[in-house]
């Protein structure tokens, strides 16, 4: 523990990637952090894969970056490969992703905290919260030491209560090779909170000199990448390649004989999986009449012999393991390095936080990441982001940050966390936020940097850096109102197989041409006003944003329309202690659910699952009342 200290403002349990997070947000408002893990040398360990990013969750990452988070600028210092995904979809749902090296990703994030000297290192176990007069007051360790705190914020990922499954092999253990934490849950349980198991799985770790790479297929990021961190000025990150490979019948038949062997199929796990991202023996019983799957071959850092077999995640035996993927082509003399393994973990219902992610029962207690029933490192760091600035919001008694569904993803992840019965491992796509056309990961700087300066979490040239952005973005826009002539207008809609017009048009309007897009206006339109400098990268992305402004126009005013109306509900505040059992109207559902989950406004109480338009209705005449 650095300088010995004993008492602090908050003490953060878990140093992945919520504990990072919430650790480097609260150091910076506070001189006193303590931050408590297990093994020390594995802060902001990438415990599964060698990635960042992806369908919306890129967005999530260029939400915390703006918010003032750690992950954008870690993944740009790390990076091995970067690659904007949905390109043949429309721009709202584009996202970024990333390959990076994990070695240097942990070496980024332990230099960054261990370099805080406002964070305080604590190496044990903590076993059980203390109270004062039913508010948090501190955790004990399971040496029994007791450290002080004013919050605290728990962030355990699948170290409570993690046993790992090989088959019918059981080991009790947070991830491979690490011992899990047992103590808390049953602390927690004790205060009334509601525990549950969840499951998740990884795929094996195959030696890279073991495949034939001659038979699988090399893919590579974008020639011109953009970078997550909005603070990023210089980026020229290499590009990697990753390979596919496809599973085949011989494959498919192996699991399909040997699938009462795996945990999941024999019932040795009591934990539910995650729908959205299966084990290949889910992929064989649930897709039957699939004969092939695409594997992805991830290095898991440059130079790494060890090569994540992304697609194949598994918990069977690990010589049926070895056995099915040594029928797929390239892969005939196959090794491990570790073979895959499925892990069931305690986790606590998020119904039972506030939208600040604080405990409705202990004041001042906050839960971040898969303890809460996430999976992913990119959910996992926006709750640890959130969980720290409110943490600090609490000491200083003011009124939490809470993002709403129509200002970011974040804001989609936490609401439906809190108002939504979490029966697997939740992971966010851009179909879950009713408002993704608004959320595009390209316009974060402009949802966002006025929170982030309210809330002081940028530093004042950081601040400017991004308003150069957005005020170079708002340039472009505004030059598109520029009259083009009748001739070059025609020619431009030619060469996109457009019908011509008659008169004279602005940029803007030709723009909404379904096949005509920005690159193809003439570059005399953007060169009529004074710029500010910006990095090229971000300069690129500008011109795609604002692209997307014109195109999504009347998209973008009917969803603020939508936005206005839910905004009246968002408001109304319901109490505390609002007896929901004596309002006769109500169903048996709602008035359950609704005692159950205390929504904190009729906005959260009316996205509660079971609960009807009718008994909105009934609830909101009865709070006017």
């Amino acid at each position: 523990m650095k300088r010995g200290s004993r008492t602090f403002d908050v003490i953060v349990v878990g140093a992945g990637h919520a504990g990072v997070e919430a650790a480097l947000v609260s150091a910076r408002f506070s001189s006193a952090v303590g931050l408590v893990s297990l093994d020390l040398s594995t802060v902001g360990r990438m415990s599964c894969n060698p990635a960042i990013g992806g369908l919306a969750k890129g967005q999530i990452v260029r939400e915390i970056d703006v918010l003032g988070g750690f992950m954008g600028n870690a993944t740009d210092k790390s990076g091995i490969q970067f690659k904007i995904l949905n390109r043949s979809k429309g721009k709202s749902v584009w996202s970024p992703r990333a390959q990076v090296d994990k070695r240097v990703y942990e070496s980024v994030a332990g230099s960054v905290v261990l370099n805080n000297d406002n964070i305080h290192l604590i190496d044990g176990e903590v076993v059980d919260v203390l109270l004062e007069n039913n508010h948090i007051s501190g955790v004990i360790l399971r040496d029994d030491t007791r450290v002080f705190s004013r919050t605290v914020i728990i962030t355990c990922g699948t170290f409570l209560g993690g046993l790992i499954h090989v088959g019918q092999k059981k080991i009790r253990a947070g991830r491979m090779g690490e011992s899990g934490s047992d103590g808390i849950t049953n602390a927690l349980v004790s205060l009334g909170f509601v525990a549950g198991r969840l499951k998740t799985g990884t795929p094996p770790r195959l030696d890279k000199n073991t495949i034939d790479w001659s038979k699988a297929v090399p893919t590579f990021g974008d020639k011109f990448p953009t970078p997550f961190s909005y603070r990023t000025k210089s980026f020229q990150p290499p590009n990697i390649p990753c390979h596919t490979v496809k599973t085949g019948v011989p494959c498919k038949n192996i699991i399909a004989e040997n699938i009462g062997l795996s945990p999941m199929f024999s019932g040795d796990v009591g934990g539910v999986g995650p729908r959205y991202c299966p084990s290949i023996e889910d992929k064989i019983h649930r897709f039957s009449h699939h004969d092939e799957h695409t594997l992805f071959l991830e290095p898991e850092w440059v130079g790494s012999d060890q090569i994540y077999l992304n697609g194949f995640s598994t918990s069977l035996p690990e010589t049926i393991q070895l056995k099915a993927l040594r029928t797929i082509p390239g892969f005939e003399s196959v090794r491990f390095f570790r073979p895959g393994y499925a892990i069931e973990y305690d986790f606590f219902s998020p119904s039972q936080l506030k939208a600040s992610l604080e405990t409705k029962g202990v004041p001042g207690l906050f839960f971040a990441g898969q303890i809460n029933g996430t999976s992913g490192y990119e959910e996992a760091a926006a709750q640890g982001l959130i969980a720290g600035i409110n943490a600090m919001r609490y000491i200083q008694n003011v009124a939490p940050l809470v993002l709403a569904r129509d200002e970011a993803y974040i804001g989609v992840l936490i609401d439906d966390l809190i108002t939504k019965d979490t029966l697997e491992p939740y992971r966010m796509f851009t179909s879950r936020a009713e408002y993704r056309i608004l959320l595009r990961y390209s316009n974060a700087h402009s949802r966002l940097l006025k929170t982030s300066e309210k809330h002081s979490l940028l530093d004042p040239e950081q601040i400017f850096e991004i308003n150069s952005i957005q005020e170079r973005l708002n340039i472009i826009v505004s030059s598109l109102d520029t009259t083009l002539e009748l001739e070059h207008t025609n020619r431009i809609l030619a060469n996109c197989k457009e019908s011509p017009v008659r008169q004279k048009t602005t940029a803007k309007r030709l723009l909404t041409r379904p096949s005509v897009g920005i690159a193809d206006l003439p570059e005399a339109v953007f060169n009529k006003t004074k710029k500010p400098k910006i990095p090229a990268h971000f300069l690129s992305e500008s011109y795609i944003e604002a692209e997307a402004i014109v195109k999504y126009d009347g998209y973008i005013k009917r969803q603020n329309k939508q936005v206005l109306r839910m905004k009246k509900q968002e408001n109304v505040l319901i109490p505390n202690k609002f007896d929901y059992l004596r309002i006769g109207g109500l169903s048996s559902e709602a008035r359950e659910k609704l005692t159950r989950i205390r929504p904190e406004t009729l906005g959260q109480a009316q996205r509660i699952s079971g609960i009807t338009p009718a008994d909105i209705s009934i609830l909101s005449v009865m709070l006017v009342a």
